[in-house]
C-alpha cells in the first residue's frame, strides 16, 4: 500500500503540472497567470518543492542510471502490450496519460526502492553520516 500512495502522489504532481485537459498549472498560468502572479509563483513554489523531493529521492536511491533502467523497462512493456494488441497509441490525449503513468512510476519506485531494499536485504541506506 505505501507504493501505491508515493506512485499516486507523484501523479499527482505530475498531472498537477501539465495533463492534456485544461486543469493543470501550465495551461492556467499561460492562460491567467498575469492576472494572478502571486498566486501563480506560489504554486510554482509548491510544485518545484514536489519535484524536488521526488528527484532528490529518486537519484539517492536508484540513480540516474536505475531511472533510466525502470523507465526502459516501462517502456519494453507498453511496446509488448502494443505488439500484443492490447494497447492502442493512436490518440494523442490517452498517450500523454500513459507517458505520466510512467514517469510517475519511475518516481514512486524512486522514492520506494529504500524501502524495499531494506525490507529485502536487512541493510539501511545511509546518505548522511554524523561526527
Amino acid at each position: 500500500m505505501g507504493f501505491f500512495i508515493r506512485w499516486a502522489c507523484a501523479f499527482v504532481l505530475l498531472a498537477a503540472t501539465f495533463n492534456p485537459t485544461s486543469y493543470n498549472y501550465v495551461t492556467w498560468v499561460m492562460r491567467y497567470g498575469h492576472m494572478n502572479l502571486s498566486i501563480a509563483v506560489l504554486l510554482g513554489l509548491l510544485l518545484l518543492i514536489g519535484y524536488v523531493v521526488y528527484l532528490r529521492a529518486t537519484l539517492r536511491s536508484i540513480g540516474g542510471l536505475g531511472m533510466l533502467l525502470v523507465l526502459a523497462l516501462v517502456g519494453a512493456s507498453l511496446w509488448v502490450l502494443y505488439d500484443l494488441g492490447v494497447l492502442r497509441l493512436d490518440n494523442g490525449s490517452f498517450n500523454l496519460w500513459l507517458g505520466l503513468v510512467a514517469l510517475s512510476f519511475v518516481l514512486g519506485i524512486g522514492l520506494s526502492w529504500s524501502i524495499f531494499r531494506r525490507a529485502v536485504s536487512g541493510q539501511a541506506d545511509v546518505d548522511d553520516v554524523e561526527t
